[in-house]
């Protein structure tokens, strides 16, 4: 099998864009645009992955990490004086490289294989990547012989009116034969109005010198579009919005309202789980079947269990386990863990806390820095009281427990197996196994006093 090797040109700033963020960093479904081109080259047997930064450079490296090798475009001197910087790890080496910009977060790796396999098929020393515009105003037209073969491409401006009927576009993604890539970018010139290096000049030059140019066709328009502004940025993010949704119904998941649905790349769920309108799921969420997220929910690096309801509430870098209720209005914070059949209700938050199976946090609740058991009844209105001012601090609340409501547990503190805590205790002292502690002033009922505040008030 022939090498092959890509190179990401991902040097130009996007003044477009009008933004301080790097365009290939602008994200489409939680995930920066450059980075879903690179994982899309991933799936392919290719030799290495070069990208070519400049503006930036620091923040595309941090991103792509062990993902890619870099060079840097000191100069924005175009896209040919780009693909020149690639040369310390290309130069002389055999095969095919692919050329592909860092804001066409849409690209596949299946629709790019193709064209390498067309590329190399066809034995052509260089392959375009085209497609049928619906609209191909302002593109530069393919113009094919009646071999097939790729004749020119001209751009809009210099296109006649025979060439402007054509709606065969370029969409600026190319494979070349790397050796002879490299030898011919050497003669490209800057000699324009621009003073820059252009790409698609070596087409020409190859050209000239009768090598094979063919292109490859793809199917799909959406595919290829380029993102420089913020306009084309929603474009891109309800086209991924619409694949990434379709595949999960594919695959069994239901999804009432899919326009209204936001779904990470990165997101797996089970055959027969439901995703309600308004619902927000994103990182390395995982959630299981029959399970029913929604309306209105944001879940982000979670893993939730089958059968669970997450509805109208918030949850983040959390575990939450089988046939758990949560919400409305609930918001669990990163590092809770959530057992089965556990309940979690209306304006309830739980932060870095072990709730252990069967358990109930009802209503009204912040549990914060504990361990609750199994069997406990938390009543509406129950405060583990975990900061001191300067530390965080423990509570435990062992099993079948009975949290009174309207309770302040003091931390560190722990409430032992089967004790009850009576409503509108504060808690500041470990509570026995089994015991009932009551932690409140003693009720003084002062009778008839309100009638002697009005008279007194009335003889003022």
């Amino acid at each position: 099998m022939t090498n092959r090797y890509a190179v990401v040109l991902a040097a130009g700033k996007g003044t477009r864009m009008k933004s301080k963020l790097y365009k290939v960093l602008h994200p489409v479904m939680g995930r920066p645009m450059v980075q879903h081109v690179v994982d899309q080259l991933k799936k392919l047997q290719l030799e290495n992955i070069t990208t070519v930064v400049g503006f930036g450079a620091e923040m595309v490296q941090d991103q792509l990490g062990s993902d890619s090798k870099f060079v840097v475009q000191e100069n924005q001197l175009g896209t040919g004086h780009a693909v020149m910087q690639a040369e310390e790890f290309l130069l002389n080496k055999t095969g095919t490289t692919i050329v592909v910009c860092g804001d066409t977060p849409l690209l596949t790796h299946e629709t790019i294989e193709a064209m390498l396999n067309h590329h190399e098929m066809e034995e052509a020393k260089a392959t375009i990547l085209t497609v049928k515009a619906p609209d191909p105003t302002g593109y530069g037209r393919v113009i094919r012989n009646t071999k097939g073969d790729v004749e020119k491409i001209v751009e809009h401006k210099d296109a006649n009116q025979s060439e402007l009927e054509v709606d065969e576009i370029n969409s600026g993604t190319y494979c070349f034969d790397n050796k002879l890539l490299f030898e011919t970018l050497k003669k490209v010139s800057n000699n324009n109005s621009q003073g820059e290096y252009y790409l698609p000049d070596v087409i020409e030059i190859l050209k000239q010198a009768n090598e094979k140019v063919s292109a490859y066709q793809s199917p799909n328009f959406e595919e290829t579009i380029g993102v420089n502004d913020r306009i084309a940025l929603s474009q891109a993010e309800k086209i991924m919005k619409k694949r990434i949704n379709e595949n999960h119904m594919k695959n069994g998941v239901t999804i009432i309202d899919p326009d209204h649905t936001y779904i990470g790349p990165d997101v797996k769920i089970k055959p027969d789980a439901v995703i309600h309108p308004g619902s927000i799921i994103n990182g390395a969420t995982k959630i299981g079947s029959d399970t029913v997220i929604g309306p209105n929910t944001e879940i982000n690096n979670c893993e939730i269990g089958s059968e669970t309801v997450v509805k109208q509430s918030v949850a983040n870098d959390s575990y939450i386990g089988d046939r758990v209720q949560i919400g409305p209005f609930a918001h669990i914070r990163p590092l809770a863990s959530i057992g089965d059949d556990v309940k979690i209700g209306n304006f309830v938050e739980i932060k870095k806390a072990k709730i252990d199976q069967n358990s109930k946090v009802s209503h009204l609740s912040y549990i914060g820095d504990a361990e609750v058991g199994t069997g406990v009844n938390i009543g509406c209105g129950t405060i583990t009281v975990n900061y001191d001012g300067t530390n965080k601090h423990l509570t435990r609340i062992e099993d079948d427990a009975f949290i009174g409501c309207n309770s302040n547990l003091i931390a560190p503190v722990t409430v032992g197996k089967g004790a009850y805590v009576a409503a509108g205790s504060t808690i500041n002292k470990d509570v026995p196994n089994d015991a009932l502690s009551i932690a409140r002033a003693r009720q003084t009922n002062k009778e008839d006093y309100v009638k002697k505040i009005n008279h007194t008030n009335k003889d003022q």
